[in-house]
Order: C-alpha cells, then structure tokens, then sequence
C-alpha cells in the first residue's frame, strides 16, 4: 500500500477512528494492527523477517538492561548487531557480492559461476533495521531505558507513517510519544492535513511529471546527447527530492493528524552554501544516524587529519550502499566523500584566500554563488545515483559534450515543448514557495500555509488545479522505496 493509492484514501480515516475512538490501551494495539496491515499488503511474508528483527533488538535490550555484567551486554549488543545486520545483508547485499565475486573470476579467466539467488528485497528493510539498531544500540550506551512492553515496542518499529522510507526515529523522540492517547484537535488536523498535501503536491504532480522526461535520457545513455542529460539531470534533482520529501511531508503530516510529532527530514537542501550544509539538510535521519552510530565511534573529527579523511570516507562509502546494491551508488558516496574530503583540506587556505582578497563572505552574492556551485556539484553526483549501470555513467559522461549545436531536437526528443517546460518550471518554482511557507512555522508542521494570506491561497488554488490535471494513471511507487 503506497500514500498515493486509492486504498490509503480508505485505510487513513479508518485508523484514525480506530485511534481516537477506541480507549488508550485498544487505541495502541488497533494502530499495531493497522500499521501491519499498511506493511503486509505489499507481501505477507514479509511478517517474518520484521517480527525476527524486533524480537530480537526487543529481548537482546531486556537483558542488556538486566545484566551488570559488562561481557554480557556486550554479548547482546555484537547478537543484535550481527542478526539485524546479517538479515539486511542477506536480502539486500548478497546477490551483489555474489554477482561481483562471479564477474571477478570470470575477469580472471576462471569461467562464469552464477553465485546469485532468486532473492526479494524486503520493502523498508533498511529503515526499520536502522531504526532497531537505534534503539539497541542506546540502551547498550544507557542513554535510553529498555522497553518492557512488546507490543508497544513492536509499534515503534511499525508506525505505518515511517516505516517503509523514514525518517528513521530514535527511540527517544518516538516511543514517548506512543505511549500516549493523543485526542483529535483542530490544530493537529489542520497542520497535518496540510503538510500531507505538500506531500502529495511535490510527488504527484513535480516528481511523478518530472520522471517522465528524466526517464526518457537515463533509460536510453547511448542516444542521450550533452543538452538532454543536462536537463534530465537537473529535473531529476527535484524529481527525487520531491519523491522523497513528499513522502516524508506525508508521514509527518500523517502522524501529526495523531498528535504524534516526527523528526524533520528535509531542509531546503538545495539552498545549501557547501556539500557539508547539504548533508545537514537531505535525508536528516539517515546522516544523524551514520553520525552518531558510524562517525562518532570512529572518532569523527576529533582525530589526526588523515584519520578524519578516512572517517569521512567510510561513511560516505557506507551511505552510498545502503541506498543500493550498485556499484553506481558506491561511486556516488564515493564522489560525495571526495567533495567532503576536499573541502576539509582546503578549508583554511580558501579562508585565507578570501582574507586576503578582502571579500565579505557574509555578503548575498558571495552565498548565492555558494549555493550555485553546491547545486551544480550535487547535480553531477546525481548522474551517478540514476544511471542504470556503471557502463551507462561512462557513456553519460562522454555524451555529455556532444549535440549542443542541436540542443532543440534534444528537448524534442523528450518530449519537452515550450509549454511543458513551463509547466515543469512553474511546479518546481511552486514547491519551493510551499517548502519556504513550511518553515515559517516549524513549531507546527506547517500550520503556517494554512494562513489566509492571498498567496497563500493562490499557490493552493494552482497546486489544487495541477493536481487534478496531471495525477492520471495508477499509483507510481516512491523511488526510496527500493533502499
């Protein structure tokens, strides 16, 4: 079941009368069942591998929390780790490193073994198994106390809202906040209700328009000329931003109709000064995770330089593949970890630059050429994470010099006309005012774009109408669905 399915239409207000009708106790197991509801009808089956995860993050932080003995709890922790761990690696990662390990001995003049299995990624399986580890990983440091209720425990990992593509909760800021009845209010309703529909603004009618045209370069490399990549490129850095914040906006806005508040995900990536500021603001769950279970542990920054590169590269190199078993997304973490790399080392000598040339680098045009060049970087990163395969990379890349004396018949072979660059232009320009009248209030989940401000009204009124014209067709899944 996917936000943007006719089913959802039925299944959101039937779990909300569920929640606040029925008393506390009753109202947490009916959000238990309806979020496994939401789960199991991508694939019954699938109840097994999560319920393996929970239970034993669930029991391993029992005993964790009971023994004193440290070699115990140590023993709990490396069970938990290599269980959850080893699940995730099993379904996501094997077939990788068995196609691999067969391409190497083929390369080698050994023959060709075929090592892979007929294997399923689980939906989610990355979010919720981070999101376990979390809660272990907090009880074993005692920051956070062992929940002794399973089937609120089992809750927190299924809350329907997060857990197919985040934002990956923390025990401390969601388990509080499921232990409570929360009532309907008017003030939570609206707020949410709001927050979803930016969601749904952002994938139905940016992300979902926006694929058609990027689909139309990236699944065809080898007749892709340098104009076509270069648009198809820069529309799908709003196209997976629109997929994956508007999926997040709507979980967000979904838990908050519950009174239940979700960390915040996104913030206006694209606006970031340097490669850093972009990571302090894309996929914020994930980067706080890899910081504070990853970095931190492996010394962070506080550490000789060449120690540091080497934290900076592992978790880049990490984050790279946990989006996917692609040596694509291994050299988009990689190129990443570059940025990041260079930047450290360059930091103090481009400071002294800017001293001695006397520039003000608090000033708007200093910034706005900042921005610029961090967008510009980003969106090359992003030829690497859409290609279909590291020979369709080399090919984009080679390609990308040629056809700018045709670069007409390269938009018309995409299908993009005048009027459906506007149309694309405009949704992009209108999701940018919806993030901005998001963050004036904060505090609220949005509840700011629900003012009665003429502009606001405007921008809702044509969001209102692209909506209806352009969500034609089934159901399109959201692409962080895959990781």
């Amino acid at each position: 079941m996917t936000f943007n399915s006719g089913e959802f239409l039925i299944f959101f207000p039937l779990t909300l009368l569920l929640y606040f009708l029925l008393p506390k106790k009753l109202s947490r197991i009916s959000l238990l069942i309806m979020s496994c509801i939401f789960y199991l009808a991508w694939d019954i089956k699938l109840i097994g591998l999560i319920l393996f995860t929970t239970a034993v993050s669930y029991f391993c932080a029992l005993l964790i929390e009971k023994s004193k003995k440290r070699s115990v709890q140590k023993l709990c922790i490396v069970v938990t780790l290599v269980s959850c761990l080893g699940v995730l690696f099993f379904f996501k990662y094997y077939n990788f490193l068995a196609e691999t390990f067969g391409w190497a001995i083929k390369a080698a003049g050994g023959g060709t073994y075929d090592f892979t299995l007929d294997l399923v990624l689980p939906v989610g399986i990355s979010f919720y198994t981070f999101q376990t580890l979390s809660y272990a990983i907090d009880v074993y440091r005692g920051q956070e106390r062992a929940e002794h209720n399973f089937l609120l425990f089992a809750l927190y990992v299924t809350f329907f809202p997060q857990l197919v593509a985040g934002p990956i909760e923390r025990p401390g800021n969601l388990l509080p906040q499921l232990r409570e009845k929360n009532k309907l209010t008017s003030e939570n309703a609206r707020a949410g209700l709001c927050k979803m529909a930016v969601g749904f603004f952002k994938k139905i009618v940016v992300a979902d328009l926006l694929a058609e045209y990027v689909n139309s370069v990236y699944n065809d490399a080898a007749n892709a000329s340098g104009p076509a990549i270069v648009v198809a490129t820069f529309f799908f850095a709003f196209q997976i931003y629109c997929d994956f914040s508007g999926y997040t906006d709507i979980a967000i806005g979904c838990a908050k109709v519950m009174g239940i508040t979700l960390m915040k995900n996104f913030d206006r990536p694209y606006t970031a000064c340097s490669v850093k500021d972009f990571w302090a603001r894309w996929h914020i769950s994930l980067s706080t995770w890899f910081r504070d279970y990853l970095y931190f542990p492996l010394g962070g920054s506080r550490c000789s330089k060449p120690r540091h590169i080497f934290n900076l590269f592992v978790v880049f190199f990490v984050s790279g593949l946990w989006h996917g078993a692609n040596w694509t997304f291994v050299l988009w973490g990689v190129l990443h970890a570059a940025y990041r790399i260079i930047g450290e080392l360059t930091s103090e000598s481009r400071k002294a630059l800017w001293k001695k040339m006397n520039i003000n680098t608090s000033r708007l045009w200093f910034r706005s050429g900042q921005r610029a060049i961090t967008f510009l970087l980003v969106c090359f990163s992003w030829i690497f994470f859409r290609a279909n395969s590291l020979s369709d990379i080399g090919v984009l890349l080679l390609n990308l010099a040629s056809g700018w004396g045709q670069a007409a018949n390269a938009f018309s072979s995409m299908g993009l006309g005048i009027s459906a660059a506007l149309v694309a232009l405009l949704s992009i320009i209108i999701m940018f005012q919806l993030d901005a009248l998001a963050d004036r209030n904060e505090s609220s989940a949005g509840a700011a774009i629900c003012t009665k401000n003429s502009t606001v009204w405007l921008v809702w009124a044509v969001a209102v109408a692209w909506i209806m014209l352009l969500s034609v067709g089934g159901a399109s899944t959201f692409i962080y669905f895959q990781f």
